[in-house]
């Protein structure tokens, strides 16, 4: 069970990121001047090889948590409803993993409205995410 513990932590510390650096090249993408193709192309690739990479770590984080949570049954019984706040929180990740996608596929066809502002405002979601998580696994207030 260790074992699987520790995969849980290595991958979705590294998805978690992910999520922290792929807003940020949208951020770059949003200042782009008019007409700067290549460095326009060169954020698009960093952003859709970033993405597909924080989707594959994404998987296993989820899978060993799913793993630790059903298999050795890690939150359940009276006095684990850090847990369910955990899975919430989880639940909101996975939704802001699926949100950057979505911006990432306005951001390529050139249909976002979203200023480089808006950008560093969604860039700071994750952190927060990250700091009611951690504080869930390590306080556990419920």
């Amino acid at each position: 069970m260790l074992w699987v513990k520790a995969f849980h932590i290595v991958f979705v510390a590294s998805w978690f990121a992910g999520l922290f650096y792929l807003p940020r090249i949208f951020v770059n993408l949003a200042m782009v001047a008019p007409g700067s193709v290549a460095e326009r192309e060169r954020l698009v690739l960093m952003a859709r090889k970033l993405l597909r990479f924080t989707t594959m770590l994404a998987v296993p984080a989820v899978a060993l948590g799913l793993w630790l949570w059903l298999g050795y049954g890690i939150g359940r019984g009276p006095g684990n409803g850090w847990l369910h706040a955990k899975l919430a929180v989880v639940l909101l990740v996975i939704g802001y993993h699926h949100a950057c996608a979505v911006l990432l596929r306005k951001l390529v066809a050139e249909t976002s409205r979203r200023s480089h502002v808006w950008f560093r405002w969604f860039n700071e979601v994750p952190v927060l995410l990250l700091l009611v998580a951690v504080v869930l696994v390590v306080v556990k207030p419920f």
